[in-house]
């Protein structure tokens, strides 16, 4: 189908920080393919490389959210996550960059010493509040922004992972990101939680006329889930770029949930090869909760002979600080 160009035009004209340079890198892996016996031809986008806040998928993602943020005159950004959520990170990181007050709700256990993100969220600055079930998140972030207006602050609430209609825009702008520098990959593989990273991945190849399959890996919750949570997002993303209902939201959505293993943040053995496998071959290094499962199935569907010709590329979504956990 050809490229929306009205719609392309109005999405990069959404407002947006430049908090990380861009173009993040594309690399070919050609000693990883060679040690899983030839396959297709294998890329990798390198968003781990983004150079802010040790980068990450949520970087993009905030720099298109946090300008909202701005534009509504906020002096305090509030979101949540697990105590090692690469997204409470991020947000912290943008809310020092830009002098605004943050406060995290993560759902855990206060580390006596903290590790990887949780230190870092305490170098940033941020202010943190625990509970103990992710049921108790949305709540716990109403409540802190009511303790916001109460004092004359005005709070912004981002949601789980920045996975908004406006932040999975982040993402259909990188897919122009990545055209500018190779042809369209016939795959492309990514690690997909709470939805908005792979919704813009699907929203950008639409709007641009591909035909190049997104196929998302979970990291923790069933596939129906995810496939309800990014075809929710896409409906979002027509109203936001003025496009008709279902451009967007009827397309083909692949969530595979069969490497989530023992849960979320649980190790598997496929992950652990993927993380020694890519550090050794490619001095390329996986976080072990998102992207070595991510690439634990891209390995898989190599070796079982789904993926032979062609082109893959794995979109790296960061998160290698959890390496320190």
């Amino acid at each position: 189908m050809p490229a929306d160009r009205a719609a392309l035009e109005r999405l990069h004209a959404l407002p947006r920080l430049t908090l990380a340079a861009a173009p993040t890198p594309v690399e070919e892996l050609s000693r990883l393919r060679a040690a899983l016996g030839a396959g297709p031809v294998l890329l990798v986008k390198r968003d781990d490389a983004l150079p802010f806040g040790f980068g990450g998928n949520k970087i993009r993602k905030l720099q298109v959210v946090a300008a909202q943020a701005l534009a509504a005159g906020a002096d305090t950004l509030i979101t949540t996550g697990g105590v090692q959520s690469n997204h409470a990170r991020a947000t912290a990181a943008v809310a020092a960059r830009l002098g605004l007050r943050c406060i995290l709700i993560a759902n855990g256990v206060e580390q006596a010493r903290p590790t990887a993100n949780a230190l870092l969220d305490r170098l940033l600055g941020a202010e943190i509040d625990y509970v103990d079930s992710r049921d108790a998140r949305a709540p716990a972030m109403d409540r802190a922004a009511d303790r916001v207006r109460a004092a004359g602050g005005n709070p912004f609430v981002i949601p789980l992972g920045a996975s908004t209609p406006l932040g999975a825009a982040a993402y259909a702008m990188a897919v122009g990101e990545l055209l500018d520098r190779i042809h369209p990959p016939d795959t492309i593989v990514l690690s997909s939680s709470s939805g908005g990273t792979q919704a813009g991945v699907i929203a950008g190849c639409r709007l641009h006329g591909l035909r190049t399959r997104v196929t998302g890996i979970s990291a923790d919750d069933p596939s129906a889930a995810i496939a309800a949570d990014i075809r929710r997002i896409l409906g979002g993303m027509e109203q936001l770029l003025g496009v008709a209902a279902g451009a967007l939201s009827d397309a083909d959505i692949d969530v595979d949930d069969r490497f989530v293993g023992g849960g979320y943040g649980v190790p598997t053995a496929g992950s652990a090869e993927a993380i020694e496998l890519c550090a050794r071959q490619e001095a390329l290094f996986l976080d072990p909760t998102y992207t070595s499962k991510a690439m634990a199935a891209l390995i898989a569907r190599i070796r079982s002979k789904e993926l032979t010709g062609g082109t893959a590329l794995f979109w790296h979504t960061g998160g290698q600080v959890g390496l320190f956990a």
